[in-house]
């Protein structure tokens, strides 16, 4: 079986860059509130449905989708840090109790989107032209993808790097109660924090959605390897997941030649992700984030 290996690298590309928008909003949040939030698949899935809306029902173009949904999906995930997850916390529960409430969380936005709209599959109508550089075969679509992936990456390192709420974010994650004692709202680092990912899930929402389709289950198709990417990334370490998305994305992609080269369903590709996310925490539970410590 002749491979195309110039494709197989571009499509990791395209793979890591979903994975990398989707990813980064929950390492963070992960980094801060310290409890894997399993609604974050709903967070994405939300989005898809909003950029659906804006596109296909009010006609207003791919850009004003994103945005959006990056606001609407952004304001769920505040409302649902601040009306369910920190009243929670403030309480003591514990990493089991915030992690049961994010799964009945994403079973109640899920429903929800299902009875908003539909459990049937839609499809983005918008055209995207595909043209062959070389051995390569592009679309539109997926220069979007790794253009916007590149672009809120190099705008998120200005964010944590320059900014102050930026800096408050790394230092409330690095030590939640120094960040305290040195006068920072962590309360409010904690729902900007929230905003941000939420948004950036909705993002990936509504490329993982133009690529395939929209369903209730959109961000369920993706969460594992999102998670497999926080994972290997280190928690919270925004720079170790971008790194652990390129690699993830590159490993599915050579993981999907080996199966059709035995003659198995690419369906199993979800397996690889499942694989490294399993090593990732017997080998080294730290992930990448001893390469990038000034994350």
């Amino acid at each position: 079986m002749a491979v195309n290996w110039a494709q197989v690298i571009f499509n990791s590309v395209v793979t890591g860059s979903l994975y990398l928008i989707g990813a980064v909003g929950l390492t963070l949040t992960y980094g801060l509130s310290k409890f894997p939030n399993f609604a974050h698949a709903e967070l994405i899935t939300i989005g898809a449905f909003i950029g659906y809306f804006v596109t296909e029902q009010l006609g207003l173009g791919w850009p004003m989708a994103l945005v959006v949904a990056f606001i609407s999906s952004g304001l769920v995930g505040f409302l649902c840090c601040r009306g369910i997850f920190q009243p929670l916390a403030r309480r003591g529960s514990s990493i089991i109790h915030l992690m049961v409430a994010s799964i009945a969380l994403g079973f109640i936005l899920r429903h929800s989107v299902g009875a908003a709209w539909t459990w049937k599959p839609l499809y983005f109508t918008t055209h995207w032209s595909a043209f062959d550089v070389g051995p390569l075969r592009i679309t539109g679509l997926w220069l979007w993808l790794i253009i916007s992936a590149l672009g809120l990456s190099l705008v998120m390192h200005l964010f944590l790097m320059y900014t102050k709420m930026g800096k408050a974010i790394r230092a409330s994650s690095s030590n939640p109660a120094l960040a305290r004692a040195s006068g920072i709202n962590v309360d409010r680092v904690i729902w900007v924090t929230w905003f941000i990912g939420a948004g950036l899930a909705a993002v990936a929402g509504v490329f993982r959605g133009a690529d395939t389709q929209i369903w209730p289950m959109t961000g369920w198709d993706i969460i594992l390897p999102v998670f497999a990417v926080a994972i290997l990334g280190g928690i919270g370490n925004f720079y170790g997941a971008i790194a652990a998305a390129f690699i993830i994305g590159l490993a599915e992609n050579i993981g999907v030649v080996g199966l059709m080269a035995l003659g198995v369903s690419t369906t199993y590709r979800i397996g690889i992700a499942f694989l490294i996310l399993i090593v990732t925490l017997i080998v080294k539970p730290e992930g990448l984030a001893m390469l990038f410590r000034r994350a």
